[in-house]
């Protein structure tokens, strides 16, 4: 039995922002009052701190099967856990993909064993071949949450239509990443940057506007969910609303790093900095914020890419993978980045790290009440700190190593048990 004392309770799906007590047993919260005394429980006291839903991050790569050199299950839960997050979907873009029952089985025992909430997408083409679609229902009826082949962009209209079509009749969505690779030449490396730095052809805006522009309106005559995972260009924003004004059933999410730096952040962060889809200008990181603010981008997603030391510290930057380490960092982003120059409130930027992407999903997740689920984040919001280059996470190619940032995660609790403890 755990009693948090004195702790600002914002929950943004019922509007609550008050100081009350609130008492957890047996994995939900049991009460929430101005003031409650209980002997027999553990007392945090939160005095100063605020007391928020667990964050719930739809876009994590934690490489098992495969790559457990870079990351497994249980060190990607650990790092959720450190950064404030109690439920996390998982990307099928392991080896092998997650693109038949036996391996969807297999990860979903491994993730049983943890204990924060982790769920997993499958594949929508067997072993992401882009051309033969999985089965859609036996793998949603064996656990999968959606299905993505996040990182293999979908080249064929006519399979997405398809996709879109099966992911329906499952009752879920298909979730995709927006990048033509005919349209672009070094991933990773924003087409500016790359020619003027990099001396090569990087990745295009073009080629993630022009997939964006083609999926929305399959979506839109096909009347099925589509969802877009990390938006980073000002046109695919605008794409987004405009299908989202035509009644399209396009939701969309935004990553901390897309909304916080751009693509000169390579200069000083190299390998680190490289991501698929690239950090950008400053105008699409302002345009990505205005899409945050519009609601257009309902959901912030970390899409944690963890790689070893060694694979980011090559010679050559075009050689180097893509991606960086993500969850540790992703509330302190939002702080600094949209909550303290204004642009969102504390309460907004919650929203879109909890209830948003918990009724996506149609988790039991992302809310503080009496009977609800006892995950619960406590932070404070006001903190300095300086990302150190020590992470819970196997890997640590992070950009944000050194930086001071705002934010301090105090407690994880997920399912009523202490999962962090700073």
């Amino acid at each position: 039995m755990l009693l948090i004392k004195n702790g600002r309770v914002l929950d943004p799906a019922s509007g609550l922002d008050q100081k009350l007590d609130v008492l957890i047993n047996e994995g939900r919260i049991r009460a929430m009052s101005a003031k409650i005394e209980e002997p027999a429980a553990q007392v945090i006291d939160a005095t100063g701190l605020v007391l928020a839903p667990g964050l719930v991050d739809i876009h994590v790569h934690f490489r098992e099967p495969g790559q457990t050199h870079k990351e497994d299950i249980h060190t990607g839960a650990l790092a959720a856990a450190a950064g404030g997050f109690t439920s996390v979907v998982m990307m099928a873009n392991t080896q092998p993909t997650i693109s038949t029952r036996a391996t969807l089985e297999a990860v979903l025992t491994s993730a049983r064993k943890e204990p924060i909430n982790i769920y997993t997408n499958a594949s929508v083409t067997h072993n992401f071949d882009g051309q033969t679609l999985t089965d859609f229902a036996t793998l949603k009826q064996a656990g999968a949450v959606s299905f993505s082949d996040d990182g293999m962009p979908l080249t064929d209209a006519g399979l997405l239509r398809d996709a879109l079509k099966a992911a329906k009749a499952c009752g879920t969505f298909v979730a995709v990443h927006e990048e033509d690779p005919t349209l672009n030449g070094v991933l990773g490396l924003n087409e500016h940057i790359a020619v003027q730095h990099f001396h090569c052809q990087g990745a295009t805006a073009m080629a993630e506007y022009s997939m964006v522009a083609r999926d929305v309106m399959i979506a839109y005559g096909s009347q099925a969910h589509l969802h877009i995972q990390h938006l980073s260009t000002a046109q695919a924003v605008k794409l987004v609303a405009f299908a989202q004004e035509l009644g399209a059933q396009v939701t969309a999410e935004a990553t901390p790093q897309h909304f916080s730096k751009t693509e000169d952040l390579l200069l000083m962060a190299g390998a680190n900095a490289k991501m698929n889809p690239p950090l950008r200008t400053e105008a699409d990181r302002l345009a990505v914020i205005e899409g945050l603010k519009a609601n257009t981008i309902s959901i912030i997603a970390t899409d944690h890419a963890p790689h070893h030391r060694e694979e980011k510290q090559v010679t050559d930057i075009c050689q180097a993978p893509s991606g960086m380490t993500g969850l540790e960092t992703a509330l302190s982003l939002g702080l600094t980045a949209l909550v303290e120059p204004g642009h969102l409130t504390l309460s907004d930027l919650l929203a879109k790290m909890t209830i948003n992407p918990a009724r996506l999903y149609q988790f039991d997740a992302g809310y503080l009440q009496v009977g609800g689920p006892a995950d619960v984040l406590i932070f404070d919001p006001d903190a300095d700190r300086i990302v150190s280059s020590t992470f819970a996470s196997k890997a640590a190619n992070s950009p944000f190593i050194g930086e001071r940032l705002k934010g301090k995660v105090h407690y994880t609790i997920c399912r009523g048990q202490i999962v962090f403890e700073a």
